[in-house]
């Protein structure tokens, strides 16, 4: 009983309903509430965190390909950005640097067309190597910008025409995550979104039963990396500044992975609740312990993984799934009925 009560709660329907009225309420807040510019960029940056995680649960999540590399994308989308927006006029004559809904499109469609271009060798990597294969492509994209001194400032980066408009970020931001997180809650109900379940569970049952996974695989790459890039090239004009070191940080794909397995991986919503969380104890250990955050959050990756694989959703769900579940089943078997102490 309580098992059923508990899916009907976190049902498809009831939680997009509730998101979708989320959505509306921090739509009004800042309109309600008097918001300092500090509370806005962090509200912003809390809406990042979520898409991103989000972006990487479709490939990582749902299709079962762990991309330890993500952030790759992040980062031809922030560097596609800063070039059009600040280089463009010194190779194309009378042409000025795009403005900012210009260039946007252009830095997701960039982010795209790179997943294509590495989905199609990568993608037929199965397990562990697909996982080394996209941390290649990352650390050698960090490289490859670094040498392209002419164009992406090499070291010492770009610097953006500042900007400052903290409202509009996080307009724009909790639109393009609302319409990401309605995406993907479309995609998994829909024909395509099982289908890559299916790729997730068994690969070659899959393409026994007429499904053409590599398509399915591309597809589900390019729609993520599209995300991550326009999340990339919005984060570069917020910020003014980018560089290699800044923009491809491996820990930005770490954050990504941990959000989605606290939340559940494979769910609609599990990302979103996981960057929640993880963004609230990044942000009480960074001020505690800033020297330590990082072992903080490899000990807590560990806990994940060994106690609550299915992630928070998942253990709400199915209890004994997880090992903390059948703990606390077992204890609770352990325990004597007090019928049965009564008769003896």
């Amino acid at each position: 009983m309580r098992t059923r009560r508990l899916e009907t709660i976190f049902s498809s329907r009831n939680t997009f309903i509730g998101w979708i009225i989320l959505l509306i309420l921090l739509a009004l807040y800042p309109q309600v509430t008097e918001l300092s510019g500090i509370r806005l960029l962090q509200l912003t940056q809390i809406f990042i965190f979520i898409t991103l995680a989000s972006n990487w649960n479709l490939i990582g999540g749902m299709t079962g390909y762990v991309d330890f590399g993500h952030a790759v994308f992040f980062g031809v989308g922030a560097f596609v950005m800063g070039i059009l927006v600040t280089q463009v006029q010194n190779y194309i004559v009378f042409a000025p640097g795009l403005s900012f809904w210009q260039a946007l499109p252009i830095a997701g469609l960039a982010a795209m067309l790179f997943a294509l271009l590495i989905g199609l060798p990568t993608l037929r990597l199965k397990g562990p190597y697909f996982s080394i294969a996209m941390l290649g492509t990352f650390v050698a994209m960090r490289e490859i910008v670094r040498v392209l001194k002419d164009f992406t400032g090499g070291g010492r980066g770009l610097d953006l025409p500042p900007v400052l408009n903290r409202e509009r970020d996080y307009y724009f931001m909790l639109v393009w995550m609302g319409l990401v997180l309605i995406a993907i809650w479309w995609i998994h109900r829909s024909e395509f979104g099982q289908s890559l379940m299916a790729i997730r569970e068994d690969e070659v049952g899959a393409e026994m039963r007429g499904i053409n996974t590599t398509k399915h695989k591309i597809i589900a790459f390019m729609l993520a990396a599209f995300s991550t890039g326009i999340i990339g090239g919005f984060w570069a004009f917020q910020n003014t500044y980018i560089d290699p070191d800044v923009v491809f940080i491996e820990q930005r794909t770490v954050e990504m992975v941990m959000a989605s397995m606290l939340g559940g991986l494979g769910t609609v919503w599990g990302p979103p609740l996981g960057a929640l969380i993880l963004y609230v104890l990044q942000d009480v250990v960074w001020s505690r312990v800033p020297e330590g955050h990082l072992v903080v959050l490899g000990v807590l990756l560990i806990i994940i993984v060994l106690f609550v694989p299915e992630g928070i959703l998942g253990t709400f769900k199915n209890p004994s799934s997880t090992s903390l579940g059948r703990l606390l089943r077992g204890y609770r078997e352990e325990q004597p009925r007090p019928e049965t102490v009564a008769t003896e």
